[in-house]
């Protein structure tokens, strides 16, 4: 596989990283301890490279209405500074990628404009999607991926650290701006001021933000980020504590709980799918007949969290059982840093996800106890 470095790779040389290959991007799995790393985003901050992932801008006086097309959602019901989470699927119902789109505020009358963020590995099948559906819309899809970097600070403290970097007078800019929306904001890098998008978004289950920002300055905002910190607020966090934190939060990652072989209503992702909204999208016949026979309800797996009764945790891939017959598959488990015991996502047949139900988890011939819960696994205190 290609190996791709982000804007961002000698920062993370410079600090130590273990590096991974993710999505064919060389990216850091941690910088000391995953386990501080995780904590310090539950209690303080943490400062992530999310680089690897996607941009994809789509403009034009049909924008909306082929974004309404070619993703699942009703996207031309947003409003401009909002974000909203969606999925690209195929023809069949499969899952391309799960993705978040932005909407802008328009460059001319007439026109709309969205920025769409697919995952990392799923970059440029979307990008190439989203220009194959493009045929017959007005509009343009320009794939910016290769010139964008993208760096996230999750965490309670987030708020208060990024504020030193912004002017005063557009303090309420950041202090106001809701979950999933987005706002341009002057963030004062190297001694001059730089307009940047920033999303109050993010993949911890923590209040947080990401902030787009060209390659070439992107070094430089890591930098100051880390800077304005007080000792104890803030750490590089890597895609381990990344994984842990997702986990926790119930927040599904392609590859494992998303894929082309799934659909929507399995992985408890109907509430995306807008089957009432006009006109044809892609996958809408196979979504509306998948709907009917009611997958994911009363036909077929449906995606469960599992709280584990005793202290081994369950990996992906291993069978879940009850009373000794295979009745699943774990999709991502391991021992919740933040709860104290084991968590998993799994798929399940559906007469067994009901909350509460007592399975089991194959630990390579050993049935360790689990229980059906309630998603997310943890939720933070507002």
């Amino acid at each position: 596989m290609t190996e791709n470095y982000t804007a961002l790779f000698e920062e993370h040389k410079k600090l130590g990283a273990s590096f991974t290959d993710f999505g064919g991007w060389q990216m850091p799995l941690k910088y000391s301890s995953e386990l501080a790393e995780h904590h310090a985003v539950r209690k303080s901050a943490g400062l992530f490279d999310l680089s690897h992932m996607g941009e994809v801008w789509v403009t034009g006086p049909e924008a909306a209405a082929f974004l309404d097309y070619a993703l699942v959602g009703k996207i031309s019901a947003m409003a401009i500074g909002k974000a909203k989470y969606s999925l690209i699927c195929q023809e069949d119902g499969g899952i391309i990628d799960d993705l978040i789109t932005y909407r802008r505020p328009s460059p001319e009358e007439g026109e709309d404009k969205f920025l769409v963020v697919p995952n990392a590995g799923n970059a440029k099948v979307v990008a190439d999607a989203l220009q194959e559906r493009s045929a017959g819309f007005d509009v343009v899809v320009e794939d910016a991926s290769s010139k964008t970097s993208l760096i996230a600070v999750q965490g309670p403290l987030a708020e208060a650290i990024l504020l030193r970097l912004v002017p005063a007078e557009q303090h309420s800019l950041v202090t106001e701006l809701k979950y999933y929306a987005a706002v341009e904001v002057t963030f004062l890098v190297a001694g001059s001021g730089q307009d940047l998008l920033l999303a109050r978004t993010g993949y911890t289950g923590e209040d947080g933000f990401e902030i787009f920002v060209p390659n070439e300055s992107a070094a430089a905002l890591w930098q100051a980020i880390a800077a304005v910190a007080e000792e104890g607020e803030l750490i590089p966090a890597g895609l381990a504590s990344r994984d842990s934190l997702r986990l926790e939060a119930g927040m599904p990652l392609y590859g494992n709980e998303l894929s082309r072989e799934g659909n929507p209503f399995a992985a408890g992702l109907g509430p995306v799918v807008a089957l009432s909204k006009e006109g044809d999208f892609v996958g809408k016949e196979a979504l509306a007949a998948l709907k009917a026979e009611g997958a994911g309800s009363t036909s077929g797996r449906k995606l469960v969290g599992l709280k584990g009764l005793g202290r081994r945790a369950g990996r992906s891939h291993y069978p879940v059982l009850k009373d000794g017959v295979v009745v699943g598959e774990v999709t991502s488990g391991q021992p919740s840093p933040t709860l104290g015991y084991p968590v998993a996502l799994a798929y399940v047949d559906v007469e067994f996800a009901e909350v509460g139900t007592a399975l089991d988890i194959d630990l390579r011939g050993k049935a360790e106890p689990f229980e059906v819960v309630a998603l997310p696994f943890y939720k933070r205190q507002k």
